[in-house]
């Protein structure tokens, strides 16, 4: 029998792949002629980390060792994709520690009952920074195809674009909140309240009604006890949100796709001119808002699979 320690990068892979296709364990470790522990450390490590395979820099590095002779750029990419990799961008996500993942794992849970009639009453807000200078992002990885959200091929950091304007608004099911431009400053509790819930959030929810459930997230402009306090006396019902967790929250889909309508535009903004993204703003669909927000099903049984880490949405 082999060791796991002696199983080579591609037959790691090959065992992955059967197992994800549905073969049993123990039939796996017969084919190829491996002990039953072995593949399954294999498995369960694979469904821990995301990884079977050794860093794609080592597996470069031992190539170029064992030839002995230089190697030009396109050999060492041919033999990449050989083995199955391609030059990708790497998924870009929030840092997540060992609690955030146990929460979001523990709020997905809890929230795994509701249906898409649950989730159509709840105002997904959100505030997002939109970057107007150039951001190339010319750092590639090399993975295997539809491997994106793998620990392993995940670059997780916070931006903090140079020259940028920050919005807020909301969506729901039929319907969509104005667009609000913060102006420059520090937003604060008490910014929030006049300037976001009460010229956005309580006219909304007076025209929705009482079944209106808001979610904010765990900002801490967010979280002072006059933000709830203002809630509380408006009679508006909360989402408890966990922390880190915006690929839970289907208004950032729609951020991406007011970015690219913003930047598809015949001449892009060089400024921070709020009515170029207040016009791009009203022209996304809303069967586009819709989608996302009928998504939540989806998205909290994903991250409950992935046991509350990054999810691909």
């Amino acid at each position: 029998m082999s060791s796991q320690h002696h199983i080579d990068d591609f037959m790691r892979g090959r065992i992955i792949r059967k197992i994800e296709e549905g073969r049993k364990i123990t039939d796996v470790a017969r084919e190829f002629d491996i002990a039953h522990s072995v593949v399954s450390r294999l498995w369960k490590s694979f469904k821990t980390t995301g990884m079977c395979s050794r860093w794609h820099g080592e597996v470069v590095l031992e190539f170029l060792a064992a030839s002995g002779k230089q190697i030009s750029r396109k050999t060492v990419a041919r033999r990449l994709r050989g083995g199955g990799l391609y030059a990708r961008r790497p998924v870009v996500c929030v840092p997540l520690t060992r609690q955030h993942r146990t929460n979001h794992l523990q709020w997905c849970r809890e929230h795994h009952n509701w249906t898409e009639q649950d989730w159509a009453c709840v105002l997904f807000s959100d505030e997002s920074r939109f970057n107007l200078s150039s951001d190339c992002r010319r750092q590639l990885i090399w993975r295997e195809s539809g491997t994106a959200y793998r620990p392993v091929n995940i670059q997780e950091k916070d931006r903090y674009p140079t020259c940028s304007i920050m919005v807020w608004a909301g969506i729901m099911i039929n319907g969509r909140t104005r667009l609000h431009v913060v102006a420059n400053g520090t937003m604060t509790g008490q910014r929030y309240i006049d300037e976001v819930q009460l010229p956005h959030v309580r006219l909304f929810s007076g025209t929705v009604g009482d079944k209106l459930v808001f979610m904010d997230d765990n900002a801490t402009c967010h979280r002072t006890l006059a933000v709830q306090d203002c809630l509380d006396s408006e009679g508006i019902q909360c989402l408890v949100w966990p922390a880190r967790s915006p690929d839970l929250n289907p208004i950032e889909n729609v951020w991406d796709a007011l970015g690219r309508q913003v930047a598809g535009r015949n001449y892009p903004p060089k400024n921070k001119n709020p009515l170029i993204h207040a016009e791009e703003w009203y022209k996304l669909p809303q069967q586009l808002l819709d989608n996302v927000v009928q998504s939540m099903v989806r998205r909290v049984e994903c991250c409950i699979t992935l046991h509350g880490g990054h999810i691909p949405y």
